[in-house]
C-alpha cells in the first residue's frame, strides 16, 4: 500500500470570461477569516488589474456558506471591498454551481490518478484548468 500524497484544497475565483485566481492552500494551514480575506484583497487587485474598464457596477460575488466565508469579518471586508454578496441557500438538494460546473470534470479527470507529490497534484489542476473553455 502507498501512503496517499493528502488533500489539497483549491479556492477557485473566476467569471464569465474565465478563471482570475487560483490559490492552494498550504499545508498545515486552514481557512479562517484572515486567510479567507488576504484572497478577496488579491481578488481585488486581479479584478482592478485586468477588468478596470469592464467593472463599472461593482462585483456580485458569490461563495457558498462555509464558516469563513459567514463571519462577520469576511462580511466587513467584502463590503469594504464593494463586493455585494448574492444569498447562497443554506442547503438545497440542487448542486451548486461549483459542483455543476467546474469539479465534475476535474473529478473525471483526475479518478484512479495517482500522484507522488503536492506538486504534481498542483501541475496537473493548473493543465487541466487552463484547457476549459471560457
Amino acid at each position: 500500500m502507498q501512503k496517499s500524497t493528502g488533500k489539497i484544497l483549491a479556492s477557485i475565483f473566476w467569471d464569465q470570461e474565465g478563471i482570475l485566481l487560483i490559490d492552494y492552500l498550504p499545508k498545515g494551514q486552514i481557512i479562517n477569516t484572515e486567510y479567507y480575506s488576504s484572497l478577496l484583497v488579491q481578488l481585488k487587485d486581479i479584478l482592478k488589474e485586468k477588468c478596470h474598464r469592464k467593472v463599472t457596477k461593482g462585483v456580485l460575488f458569490l461563495h457558498d456558506n462555509a464558516p469563513a466565508h459567514r463571519a462577520l469579518a469576511t462580511q466587513k471586508k467584502l463590503a469594504y471591498l464593494g463586493f455585494q454578496c448574492l444569498d447562497h441557500p443554506p442547503y438545497s438538494p440542487n448542486l451548486a454551481p461549483l459542483d455543476y460546473h467546474l469539479f465534475p470534470g476535474l473529478k473525471k479527470k483526475f479518478k484512479g490518478r495517482h500522484f507522488s507529490c503536492y506538486m504534481e497534484v498542483i501541475a496537473a489542476s493548473e493543465t487541466w484548468l487552463d484547457r476549459q473553455p471560457s
